[in-house]
């Protein structure tokens, strides 16, 4: 039984193909820069070379049409038509309060992930895309959507209560719900996994750092903080996104600019974050080579973004009280030293002390590394995510008839001898380039 998942995130589309009845990957691959010049399809497929194609991808539409033709391909494919497949999971952004688990998709929810998509337009509008496209495509089979927002249901209410009118919620749900869960899901138990506790007996500070960013303060196994809030706009400095600032600035820029509400969203969402500072980067890769040329305001954008961080780190230290773990995961978190190192100096006092040659040596998507001091009471983990293995779990575990809440359910990659195989051949070759990786993995203890 194949199952395909689709993480549409707000320039990306992220596909893994997974054979249920052989449990394992059998290709994955992500469309990148969507909208953007220079948009490719990078295609992995086990016991294959990694492929790459580069092909004008306008929206989320066309990025699909890339994905199934890559899947499909004769020479690079991996079947032969789109009807072996007998399920698609979906990531949605948003579930508001009305969806606080994963879901078959009806007509009933596809219209309330519209009428929702006010709340996360960067993600909500491709989500959407995304599941009618398949729903064309694949008309017959189950649609589930694996929402975002389901991690954060164990938030306590005097941490996602805003200090605002108690009307605006008891009326308009206005209330933290926080984002990135089903990432933050995967990394939470993988921790446990590598610290060799019981999740539910760990307390960690994760850092979901891609375009957008979320930090989650979790507590003995439970979603007890995060940084974003009623929609994916609050929080950290992010790639387009404002993040946290005073809000009568938007309200004094408005009358200056003589600007609407909805010009005032698009700005916050699209036109602020790195993309702000810099006035041309939002991918933190721009950024670095500009900085390393001399950038001033792409120097400056780093600074600021782990200056945040750090912030974020400490505050949920401090709520946390006891701490096992600080993770990284997504695509700068993987791969970024500097902005980790930015984000966790001068942390000691939090018993969080940075190997910062480990730290310089960790760059892969292919393995969980450990980049903390030796010495350090605090582990710091470096934990690729894979949100995609959640959907696909989520997704059959709703076919059969068996899913629950994952204070209720527990996963194949909770398993201390769990295997990525894909990622085991692509370890292979990331090692090759850097030897130094070996000596700083991580590992469950057995």
């Amino acid at each position: 039984m194949d199952i395909l998942v689709l993480n549409s995130g707000s320039s990306s589309l992220k596909y893994l193909l997974y054979n249920w009845d052989r449990k394992r990957s059998t290709a994955k691959g992500i469309v990148e820069r969507i909208g953007l010049e220079g948009s490719a399809i990078i295609h992995e497929v086990i016991g294959r070379e990694t492929i790459t194609i580069k092909q004008n991808c306008p929206t989320h539409k066309e990025a699909l049409n890339l994905i199934v033709s890559a899947l499909t391909d004769s020479k690079h494919g991996v079947i032969k038509d789109f009807n072996q497949i007998k399920a698609v999971g979906h990531r949605v952004v948003h579930g508001g309060e009305k969806f606080n688990k994963s879901v078959i998709i009806d007509s009933e929810a596809l219209k309330t992930f519209k009428e929702l998509s006010n709340l996360a337009p960067l993600h909500n509008p491709p989500n959407i895309m995304g599941i009618e496209a398949a729903m064309k495509l694949l008309p017959n089979i189950p649609h589930v959507a694996i929402m975002d927002t389901a991690w954060h249901q164990t938030i306590p209410d005097h941490a996602y209560i805003y200090a605002l009118p108690y009307e605006w919620y008891t009326d308009y749900s206005i209330r933290r719900y926080g984002f990135h869960g089903t990432s933050l899901l995967y990394v939470a138990k993988r921790a446990a996994v590598l610290l060799g506790k019981d999740p539910f007996q760990t307390n960690l500070v994760l850092a979901h750092i891609g375009n957008g960013v979320s930090f989650n303060a979790v507590k003995m196994g439970l979603s007890y903080d995060t940084s974003m809030g009623f929609t994916p706009l609050e929080g950290a400095v992010m790639g387009t996104r404002a993040g946290d600032h005073d809000a009568a600035i938007d309200l004094y820029m408005m009358e200056k600019l003589n600007i609407s509400p909805s010009d005032m969203s698009n700005i916050l969402n699209k036109k602020s974050g790195i993309l702000g500072i810099t006035g041309k980067y939002y991918d933190r890769r721009d950024v670095l080579k500009a900085a390393e040329q001399g950038d001033k305001r792409a120097k400056l954008a780093i600074e600021i973004e782990g200056y945040r961080g750090k912030k974020y780190i400490g505050a949920y230290a401090a709520a946390l009280g006891k701490l096992d773990a600080v993770v990284f995961t997504a695509g700068v978190g993987e791969m970024n030293p500097v902005i980790r190192e930015k984000m966790l100096s001068d942390l000691e006092m939090f018993g969080i002390k940075l190997d910062g040659k480990k730290n310089q040596i960790s760059k892969t998507r292919n393995a969980e590394t450990l980049i903390s001091a030796d010495d350090s009471d605090v582990k710091i983990f470096v934990i690729p995510t894979d949100e995609e293995l959640v959907m696909v779990e989520d997704t059959v575990a709703l076919m059969e008839g068996r899913y629950d809440i994952h204070t209720r359910f527990k996963y194949s990659f909770q398993d201390p001898g769990y295997v990525n195989i894909l990622r085991e051949e692509n370890f292979k070759k990331d090692i090759e380039n850097n030897p130094e990786l070996v000596e700083i993995r991580a590992k469950a203890p057995r």
